[in-house]
């Protein structure tokens, strides 16, 4: 086994990764859309686990599927499509943002990708009309990948955590173009309508090739589910008031 780093939260290497042109990120965070497109990202393409985070302090979890355990923090990779994926399902707390970002750098430095791409929603007020992805990009991220699509960027605000700690050490650096997609998420999770527009986004400006329909269909379910139950709860309410509103 071999150990990327040796302060702090590592990346520990469970096989040689190969070059990639991609590395791509997602965190626990708000309606979990970015988490959401790369675990599609993962169950859609032929990727191999490589790696695991190992260390990296509270909050520590350990998530199962069918009785089966993982690691929280996973790296996968593939050869043919030259993407690289790194999958935190246990929330990143901004304390640890800093020792975080040095494990991303030192697999970024392992699998040798041209850029690094982070996927994350936004709870921020929108309309339909925003149900969009945005960027926020350094300056040699939008010259090789934003110039010629219609992605637009997002306005005034600020990130935090680590992505603010993986965006920042990419601004000084030419040789690390590091950008974020985010589009407005709802904290109904998972909310995979924006994951859709997230892998959206990446297909389009890096040449990946992924079906998005099956997510498109999931999305559409979970819309129509969290739809019913807002109507049950508030026919529930209706029925709950008191006829007499002399009172009220």
């Amino acid at each position: 086994m071999v150990s990327a780093g040796t302060a702090g939260p590592t990346f520990d290497l469970t096989a040689e990764p190969p070059d990639v042109d991609t590395l791509a990120v997602g965190f626990t965070e708000y309606g979990l859309a970015g988490l959401t497109a790369v675990d599609y990202l993962v169950d859609q393409m032929p990727m191999e686990q490589v790696g695991y985070l190992n260390g990296g302090g509270p909050p520590t979890i350990t998530p199962f599927e069918n009785g089966v355990p993982r690691h929280h923090t996973r790296l996968y990779a593939d050869e043919d499509t030259a993407l690289g994926v790194v999958i935190s399902e246990r929330f990143v707390p901004p304390q640890m943002a800093e020792s975080f970002a040095d494990a991303v750098d030192d697999v970024y430095a392992q699998l040798t990708p041209t850029n690094l791409t982070v996927l994350s929603g936004v709870p921020v007020a929108h309309g339909p009309e925003d149900h969009v992805p945005f960027y926020i990009a350094t300056e040699d991220y939008r010259e090789r990948y934003l110039s010629d699509t219609d992605i637009r960027a997002m306005g005034t605000g600020f990130l935090d955590g680590a992505t603010a700690e993986l965006v920042a050490r990419g601004i000084p650096d030419d040789e690390r173009p590091v950008g974020v997609f985010t589009t407005p998420a709802h904290p109904q999770a998972p909310d995979a309508a924006a994951a859709v527009r997230l892998v959206e986004a990446l297909s389009a400006t890096h040449d990946i090739d992924v079906d998005t329909e099956p997510l498109a269909e999931f999305a559409a379910t979970v819309e129509a589910q969290y739809r019913a139950l807002a109507e049950r709860i508030e026919a529930s309410q209706e029925e709950m008031m008191p006829d007499d509103r002399m009172y009220m």
